[in-house]
């Protein structure tokens, strides 16, 4: 187990350093300044700009530059916004995120998992085929048609929580709600599919012949090779609960990572942008890389192959 976690551990920093090193030149590629200036704006204060943030030497040597700082964790300081740093905004957007992405997890989670398991127990029935639709629906509809549908009828039209912002319990509601949907459809889906495949396994035949009951072979032998696959889709979940809904906190105004991403980009915020893509994929890596550790430890199959 040992070697399997460090041979993960080296991949996920030689991804991060790709990332890194990708997000960096991408940026210098695009064309343009993260400041503007005008033709009237004299060249001493050009120059000055270049060189505050170190755009007046070559290419190779902010590469360098800006790889040290990642190494210290130093991530910049915003170009549009005098003394805003991305470690600042990360800490203070990530809570909002966390929660709407959590919640939203959380509850998809545990609804899609229990319908899940109804249609393949049910399957060909009237549960089967609601979750199916579900399911197409949650694929379907993306999250910003659900988010503004559920705002026009419960925010406006019932009047049962704030249409916008992020001021008390009332406020999160919503949200969760736009990002709980997917998950649901998801989740239900994925473990549908995999408890069909698990029913029809000898293993669950031997167990039936045994004299187990319903319960006992659901319990004991269904959910748990079942929910393989969904340990699996737990690493980019669990890092859009700590990277932000973009849109469903673009359509709620909610002060998330989400909503900060979306307002560097607008901006044309270099140093910002970087800064939030290098986080977001380190949170992701991590994800991804808890999620293997993780999947070893279920199923030791995967840890002993070559």
């Amino acid at each position: 187990m040992l070697r399997y976690t460090v041979k993960r551990f080296l991949s996920m920093l030689l991804t991060l350093f790709l990332v890194a090193t990708a997000t960096f030149f991408l940026m210098h590629a695009i064309p343009g300044q993260p400041f503007e200036v005008t033709r009237e704006t004299p060249e001493s204060v050009k120059e000055a700009m270049m060189a505050k943030y170190g755009l007046d030497k070559s290419l190779f040597e902010q590469y360098l530059i800006y790889m040290n700082n990642l190494l210290h964790g130093e991530f910049g300081v915003s170009m549009k916004y005098k003394g805003q740093t991305v470690v600042g905004t990360v800490t203070s957007g990530m809570p909002a995120s966390a929660v709407i992405g959590f919640g939203g997890v959380l509850l998809g989670c545990l609804i899609g998992s229990v319908l899940g398991a109804l249609a393949a127990l049910k399957n060909k029935g009237a549960v089967d085929y609601f979750v199916i639709v579900l399911a197409i629906l949650g694929v379907s509809v993306p999250n910003f048609v659900f988010g503004s549908l559920i705002q026009r009828v419960l925010a406006v039209e019932w009047k049962l929580f704030p249409i916008q912002g992020w001021k008390g319990l009332s406020c999160m509601v919503l949200p969760i709600l736009a990002a709980t949907f997917t998950n649901i459809a998801h989740y239900a889906r994925m473990l549908r599919t995999s408890m069909l495949d698990t029913m029809g396994q000898d293993y669950i035949c031997t167990a039936r012949s045994k004299g187990l009951s319903q319960g006992e072979i659901v319990r004991g032998h269904m959910l748990r090779n079942s929910f393989l696959p969904l340990v699996t889709s737990l690493g980019p979940m669990l890092a859009g609960c700590l990277t932000g809904n973009f849109v469903i906190e673009k359509i709620f105004n909610v002060p998330g990572l989400g909503q900060s991403m979306i307002l560097a980009i607008q901006n044309s915020d270099y140093t910002m942008i970087m800064g939030l893509t290098i986080i977001f994929s380190f949170i992701s890596i991590v994800g991804y890389f808890l999620v293997d550790i993780v999947y070893g430890l279920v199923d030791p199959r995967i840890r002993i192959a070559k």
